[in-house]
């Protein structure tokens, strides 16, 4: 009887390897990022936060809206020929300011006045004071808006009187007296808002990087310290591990900064300064891409920090360069004036707050800005080559607290 033996070939698992393919090394930043985004978006803080924020927005907005639209009546109480000159000023209040309605009640002498400025019925009273002309009393004050229709209104019908007199119309009367104005640098209600417009970007700025900035740093060393960094580095390189990290944070804070300008743009076209909008709008745009250069230089000094501590603890003062460069860039935009701003503007990294500021406000143009731009962008290019050499000699030292020069110097 003859025996067949079958041989079996087996193939070894040769596609098996200790090591992924290098184009999947390379996606690992991804996977890093959007883990970062995923977990600060179900961060119960974080979006309490950012919906404080844009209420915030909103609710100014809205009171400027409010504000703009809302029409006001006042009453003014009038003694003797005050009256009649009251009852004048009245008629003319629509053409003057469409939001104010004035009512006249007479009054038999200055004491039923007072009496009626303090029950509140009356917002004002008027008087003659013999040849020195017309006195406008508040019970604590006048409002501001009756103030100026009734001092233009007066100043109307006075003139109005004294030229019938004349013999002449009101125009022969004032004939050569209309001062005109003109300007050598833009609008002046634009500059106003463009600079309210410029410190609130400022602010958001500050607070956006130094934020995003501590919980970048505080994830690092928490990683760090549980131990859990060590595990994952086996599996991810150190560097794509730092981009990211980088990446997620910076999608997080320029995301919720578009935002936030989306916002203030679509509200500020429903108020009165709708008609400055398109001036301020590429200015917007500016500080956007100059948000990103500069956040990404910031974020990169917190992730540094996060490294060089070996406990959440120590965070603070391995924070500290980072959050005084953050302080200086903010109270330097703040605070700069004149040629000393003007020369800021380009200076890495305080061109990251200060130069946009200047495009809206109208003192720079594009080609500074660009330049001013590509300069930030370099200036955080080498901040960035820095960081990684700190942050990968950092990372996996646990033995304590370690300076930048003992990070810059240790071993990888």
């Amino acid at each position: 009887m003859t025996t067949a033996t079958r041989t079996e070939t087996q193939t070894p698992p040769s596609s098996v390897t200790d090591s992924p393919p290098t184009s999947s090394v390379r996606a690992m930043w991804a996977v890093v990022a959007r883990r970062e985004v995923a977990v600060k978006l179900r961060d119960r803080a974080f979006i309490i936060g950012s919906l404080a924020m844009l209420a915030v927005i909103v609710g100014a907005l809205a009171l400027q809206v409010w504000m703009a639209e809302r029409e006001q009546t006042y009453t003014v109480v009038a003694t003797g020929s005050a009256e009649q000159m009251s009852t004048a000023v009245a008629q003319a209040a629509p053409q003057l300011d469409d939001k104010i309605t004035i009512e006249v009640k007479g009054a038999g002498d200055d004491a039923a006045a007072r009496a009626e400025l303090a029950n509140g019925t009356a917002d004002a009273w008027l008087r003659q004071d013999g040849d020195r002309g017309w006195v406008l009393t508040g019970q604590e004050s006048v409002p501001s808006g009756l103030e100026t229709v009734m001092t233009q209104g007066i100043a109307a019908q006075v003139t109005a009187d004294n030229a019938q007199e004349a013999g002449l119309t009101p125009e022969q009367l004032t004939a050569g007296s209309a001062v005109h104005t003109a300007l050598v640098v833009g609008d002046a209600e634009q500059r106003t808002v463009a600079m309210v417009i410029s410190i609130v970007l400022a602010i958001l700025f500050y607070f956006s990087a130094v934020i995003f900035g501590q919980q970048l740093a505080n994830s690092v060393v928490e990683e760090k310290q549980s131990r859990i960094v060590e595990i994952i580095s086996t599996s991810i390189p150190v560097s794509q591990l730092l981009i990211g990290k980088l990446v997620g944070n910076i999608v997080l804070a320029v995301g919720q900064m578009a935002i936030y300008l989306g916002v203030g743009l679509a509200g500020l076209s429903l108020t009165s300064y709708s008609s400055i909008l398109p001036s301020i709008a590429g200015g917007m745009g500016w500080f956007l891409a100059f948000f990103l250069a500069g956040f990404t230089f910031i974020a990169a000094m917190f992730l540094v920090a996060g490294a060089l501590a070996s406990r959440t603890e120590d965070v603070q003062s391995t924070a500290m360069p980072a959050t005084m460069v953050a302080m200086l860039m903010f109270f330097g935009a703040l605070f700069m004036t004149g040629s000393i701003q003007a020369i800021a503007s380009w200076i890495p990294p305080f061109s990251a707050i200060i130069m946009p500021m200047r495009v809206i406000e109208g003192t720079a143009s594009w080609w500074q800005a660009l330049i001013a731009l590509v300069l930030l962008v370099a200036a955080t290019a080498a901040t960035l080559v820095a960081a990684s050499r700190i942050y990968r000699r950092a990372l996996l030292q646990t033995s304590g607290k370690l300076s930048m020069r003992e990070a810059w110097t240790a071993e990888t």
